[in-house]
């Protein structure tokens, strides 16, 4: 029997949510992903002492660009590794300015394409804010797909697929943990609230005819990534695609369309951010996840600092 990665692989696209180039060519996912905490773990690696260096020589004293630079250099690494995309994220402390986050989503771009890549093969990760949720709907119009993250509410999930973003990556382990924490027990398969949470939104997107891509993110055990099987794409880590890749038996297809019913719904601005303050799992998770990258974006930028 097949081994249960690659009964996944049947019905689900899997995407490495890693920087680690070893582990990519070793589980052969179709797509990557990297966010400010993965490309700091990236540069305390050997292999990558070359790009930082690269990067400073290249930004002209300009440390946010030293830090996309080296972005863009793990990202076409990993490219020639993978058949697709790659999704390369925005500085997380613009989350709450669209014309800052579309501007350095252009550069991200710009740099690819100076290093021959074409934008086809990229995804812009953007903080699933009002704010970046405008941006990314902008950048979808200029030909610019977007990959919005830290998305933790089927309120910013209906917003996304209203605005026409590409693709949304809501956050299963990270809603696993503050209801973990909150509720004080553990969950398990269907009833976990991360799982819930994705395949209400698969539902409502496939019911209303939607485009947007849902592939979840942020996983702390198979079980969960079992019970999501079906979803159009799951990002998973290293460890865990090794896990799967061991592991034997049956995997079942748990989401499909058709399944669900939920009224298609309108979200205006004020609607949205009502929505979002009434689920205080999300908007604690939302901040915080920002306040992480911000924090690990900071390091990256010590780092290469110390090489000027």
């Amino acid at each position: 029997m097949t081994s249960k990665l690659e009964q996944l692989k049947q019905f689900t696209t899997v995407v490495a949510d890693t920087g680690d180039i070893d582990a990519i060519a070793r589980l052969k996912p179709v797509d990557a992903t990297t966010n400010p905490s993965l490309l700091l773990k990236a540069a305390a690696m050997p292999r990558y002492a070359d790009h930082l260096r690269t990067a400073m020589n290249r930004c002209g004293g300009d440390i946010g660009l030293a830090c996309d630079l080296f972005a863009v250099a793990v990202g076409q690494q990993i490219l020639e590794l993978i058949p697709g995309r790659i999704s390369t994220e925005v500085d997380a402390r613009l989350s709450f300015d669209t014309q800052a986050m579309i501007q350095r989503a252009e550069r991200l771009i710009g740099l690819y394409e100076q290093a021959g890549i074409g934008r086809e093969r990229v995804l812009i990760k953007i903080a699933s804010t009002w704010e970046g949720i405008r941006a990314a709907e902008q950048l979808e119009k200029a030909g610019i797909q977007t990959n919005l993250t830290l998305l933790f509410s089927f309120t910013q999930a209906v917003a996304c697929a209203e605005a026409g973003v590409f693709l949304i990556s809501p956050f299963v382990g990270r809603i696993y943990d503050w209801y973990k924490k909150h509720e004080g027990r553990d969950y398990q398969g269907a009833e976990d609230p991360g799982v819930q949470s994705v395949s209400r939104i698969y539902d409502y997107y496939k019911a209303h005819g939607y485009k947007t891509v849902v592939m979840g993110a942020s996983f702390r055990n198979v079980g969960q990534i079992e019970a999501l099987a079906g979803c159009d794409r799951l990002t998973i880590s290293p460890e865990l695609l090794g896990q799967l890749a061991e592991a034997s038996g049956t995997l079942a297809r748990k989401l499909q369309p058709g399944r669900g019913c939920e009224p298609r719904i309108s979200l205006d601005e004020s609607h949205f951010r009502w929505g979002l303050n009434e689920d205080a799992m999300a908007t604690e998770k939302l901040a915080e996840g920002i306040r992480q990258f911000a924090r690990d974006q900071e390091k990256l930028e010590g780092l290469l600092a110390d090489l000027a």
